[in-house]
C-alpha cells in the first residue's frame, strides 16, 4: 500500500484460494463500500492518485486487473477479468472459470457510473467510457465511447487556442 491511501467505509480486499495481491498507488481512493477480490492466480494494481467511488466491484480471477494513474472510475463500476462455461447440464458455479485475458485500464482514463469491463479489454490512456456502458472490446487512447457494447462514438479534442 502506498502513502496517503484512503480506504473508506465498508470496503473490502481479500484474497480468495490461490489469489494474488493487491497493490494501491500513493494517494489512492477506495470509497464506501469498494469490493477487491483476488483469486486463481490473479492480482488487482490501482495507480497512484487513482478514485474508485463507491460500489465498485474489482474481480481478478484467472486474470488480472491493472488500473493506470490518475484514473476516475465512477460508482458501481465492475470488472471481471473471467467468465464461467455454460455447458448445459451442469450447474454454472460448477463449471470452470476462463479468460480472454487482464484488464488495462491506462493513465487519466475516466470511466462513468455503471460501467462494466470484461475480459480482455484495455481502455486506453485518456480514454472516456460512458456510463452505463458494456465494454467488451478494446477502446483506444483518447476516445469517447459508450453503449452496449461499448464503441467509439469520437476521440477526444485538444482546445482551440
Amino acid at each position: 500500500m502506498g502513502a496517503h491511501v484512503f480506504v473508506g467505509d465498508r470496503a473490502v480486499i481479500y484474497c480468495d484460494a490461490a489469489g494474488g495481491p493487491v497493490d494501491l498507488g500513493d494517494g489512492a481512493h477506495l470509497n464506501d463500500g469498494v469490493r477487491l477480490q483476488t483469486g486463481a492466480t490473479g492480482t488487482i494494481s490501482i495507480g497512484a492518485g487513482t478514485h474508485v467511488q463507491p460500489d465498485c466491484q474489482l474481480s481478478a480471477y484467472l486474470a488480472s486487473i491493472h488500473i493506470g494513474e490518475e484514473v476516475e472510475i465512477g460508482p458501481r463500476c465492475a470488472f471481471y477479468p473471467y467468465d464461467h462455461g455454460v455447458v448445459a447440464g451442469r450447474p454454472i458455479r460448477d463449471q470452470p472459470l476462463r479468460s480472454k485475458g487482464d484488464i488495462v485500464v491506462g493513465d487519466g482514463a475516466w470511466l462513468g457510473y455503471g460501467v462494466i469491463v470484461l475480459s480482455g479489454v484495455v481502455i486506453g490512456e485518456g480514454a472516456v467510457v460512458g456510463a452505463g456502458s458494456v465494454v467488451t472490446a478494446s477502446i483506444p487512447a483518447n476516445a469517447i465511447a459508450a453503449g452496449v457494447p461499448a464503441r467509439v462514438l469520437r476521440l477526444r479534442q485538444e482546445p482551440d487556442g
